[in-house]
């Protein structure tokens, strides 16, 4: 049975996907395919709603085929103990060498990860800065604010002392002019 699936694989492997989609769209083209198999029959079943349907029919194996496909194995190679042992070496050379790769890169992954956590450090030390100026320069116009509104104040009741003071003495001075 493994010999007739065997033959079988090598048979569909002859078949072109070209003339496969052929005989899906030429059906007389298709009726010359099926005939040109030795060891398998090829029957059309009826055309189903999904598509075309076949039947595939193996033929016992001929003789002939028996020796065309029966397959071989790999001639055997002696295979000492310095060979092995140098694929041995190869094989942790590789994998040294991919481990060195991969530290390498970590190593740039780490090293560009610090110089972006300097740059971020940096730009909120500026921000920071640049924030407190313009806090200090803020509280500079509000302390000068505060100071101009009270020598205002000041000034208005210098003003209304005087007033005052006038209005006393014109008050006096009526008194005296009219006893």
């Amino acid at each position: 049975m493994a010999k007739t699936a065997i033959a079988y694989k090598e048979k569909m492997k002859e078949i072109s996907v070209l003339s496969l989609i052929c005989s899906c769209l030429y059906p007389e083209t298709r009726k010359n395919i099926m005939g040109e198999f030795e060891d398998m029959d090829i029957k059309p079943i009826d055309k189903r709603a999904s598509g075309q349907a076949f039947e595939v029919i193996l033929k016992p194996p001929s003789p002939v085929s028996e020796v065309a496909h029966s397959i071989t194995s790999p001639p055997k190679r002696d295979i000492s103990l310095e060979d092995i042992q140098k694929k041995l070496e190869a094989a942790e050379d590789r994998r040294r060498f991919q481990e060195a790769q991969i530290l390498r890169i970590l190593a740039e992954k780490r090293e560009h990860e610090r110089e972006v956590l300097l740059k971020a450090m940096e730009e909120n030390s500026n921000f920071s800065r640049m924030a407190e100026e313009k806090l200090q320069l803020k509280m500079e116009q509000i302390q000068e604010n505060r100071q101009a509104f009270l020598a205002a104040m000041m000034e208005r009741l210098q003003e209304k002392e005087k007033h005052a003071q006038e209005v006393r003495r014109n008050k006096e001075q009526r008194e005296e002019l009219l006893p």
